[in-house]
């Protein structure tokens, strides 16, 4: 909850942010906020997240990228923007700020015990535990 976040870092080990579970904004959230800029993320991407990488049975490469910017496919950050997830697209919330699903996701999996990530300076995977 917002009285009591999720202190993370980020996969690199580079940033630190702060996330929580709002389950009373419309739609229900998982926010993620770093500096004094805030994410938000359809708040069943956890579980669905966890389901694809069970799913899928390997590591997968994580793929951050912003909104703007193009992904590789087969990646997480792909997944998260495919017309083929269960939300049928963007799991980001924000127009503008839908992107580094790969980046704020993952560690918050990996906290919960539901996926394993790799903390390298670059080229990060996951997978489901």
């Amino acid at each position: 909850m917002k009285e009591d976040p999720w202190i993370l870092k980020t996969p690199s080990g580079e940033s630190e942010f702060i996330a929580y579970r709002d389950e009373t904004s419309s739609p229900p959230a998982i926010v993620v906020v770093v500096g004094k800029t805030e994410l938000r993320y359809h708040i069943h991407c956890i579980e669905d997240l966890q389901a694809m990488l069970k799913t899928h049975g390997d590591w997968m490469f994580l793929g951050n990228a912003d909104e703007q910017k193009p992904v590789k496919e087969g990646t997480v950050e792909a997944w998260a923007r495919s017309p083929k997830n269960p939300v049928g697209g963007w799991y980001g919330l924000k127009k503008g700020l839908r992107g580094r699903f790969a980046t704020y996701i993952p560690p918050i999996l990996e906290m919960l015990g539901l996926a394993e990530v790799e903390h390298n300076p670059r080229n990060n995977r996951m997978r489901a535990l």
